[in-house]
């Protein structure tokens, strides 16, 4: 069997084609198991994996969650918020104490850039990051274009706009990664205040006018405005965001051709996207939830796999 070119999940850009292509293939499998009436395999029976999630998490924690239990695989919860961290326990001394409840694999949301990298020369377990501050968030751009090629047939080629706050989003930085590994051409486009200034250096096409992006684009990917990263003010007022990166029904229904919406969630209804458009046919955002499973149990399988028991 194939098998994966890294132990640990800590980014897209440490992946190879190769590797998501087995992610990709290994989540079709998965996809069909959880469509089963009973949505349980034992591949993971021997495994333990703890989450740790040092910042707040609804839909990855759930969904990272269901894909372990999905597996077969003990799960440890930890929450930060109401753990020794807020007594001053350094993040070693944190995951050294779990490990030493015999965990195979950590499972890990942190605010800070770069903790699972970290994290990865001080411990012996396995890694995913669930994202770490505003750097990357890999599972959920594996995630996305895994729906996109569910949608369109194939990410190669296909021409993708992420919009918004590119400035404070790992989704987008992992996304750029994703798509151009599998050869998607990749545009931002935003606020010129909420776009980073390395950001050309990624290799992206970088538009302001939200109507140009659309008209170029076969898929459309809306971010979230991430007030919670903002220290200062961005834009002038939400309203005005809304007006002038929100997408529409109508602005939808103006363009030349039909183009798929996404949103990573969580959705700010009537700033990013309205109601009509989230619920419309054009989008395949209650895909990228179900698929958020499969993928999540595809990172985990192939990752245990590597662990010598």
């Amino acid at each position: 069997m194939s098998e994966l070119s890294v132990k640990h999940l800590l980014g897209i850009k440490y992946l190879t084609p190769q590797d998501i292509d087995l992610i990709f293939e290994t989540a079709d499998q998965f996809k069909e198991v959880i469509n089963r009436p009973i949505k349980k395999v034992p591949s993971l029976r021997d495994i333990t994996i703890a989450n740790l999630f040092f910042e707040n998490s609804t839909r990855t924690k759930l969904s990272f969650e269901l894909a372990e239990k999905r597996l077969s695989a003990d799960v440890i919860n930890f929450s930060a918020s109401q753990s020794s961290v807020k007594k001053g326990e350094t993040l070693i001394d944190t995951v050294n104490n779990i490990l030493s409840m015999k965990v195979d694999m950590v499972v890990m949301r942190h605010p800070n850039p770069g903790a699972g990298v970290f994290l990865s020369k001080h411990i012996n377990a396995s890694i995913i990051n669930a994202g770490d501050g505003a750097h990357e968030h890999p599972t959920q751009a594996l995630l996305d274009t895994y729906s996109i090629r569910e949608a369109l047939g194939s990410v190669k080629g296909k021409n993708v706009v992420i919009v918004g706050d590119i400035l404070h989003s790992r989704v987008a930085l992992s996304n750029i990664y994703a798509l151009q590994l599998q050869g998607a051409n990749v545009m931002v486009c935003g606020p010129k205040t909420l776009l980073p200034k390395y950001i050309k250096d990624l290799g992206v096409k970088v538009e302001t006018n939200l109507v140009k992006a659309l008209e170029w684009c076969d898929v459309a990917n809306m971010l979230r405005v991430q007030n919670e990263r903002m220290d200062i003010s961005y834009f002038p007022s939400t309203r005005e965001y809304a007006q002038q990166f929100g997408v529409t029904k109508e602005l939808l229904d103006s363009l030349k051709k039909e183009i798929t919406i996404m949103h990573p969630g969580p959705i700010n209804r009537g700033v990013e996207i309205t109601s009509d458009v989230a619920d419309s046919k054009q989008s395949i955002i209650l895909n990228q939830v179900e698929n958020g499973v499969a993928i999540r149990m595809a990172v985990i399988y192939l990752l245990a796999s590597k662990i010598k028991l």
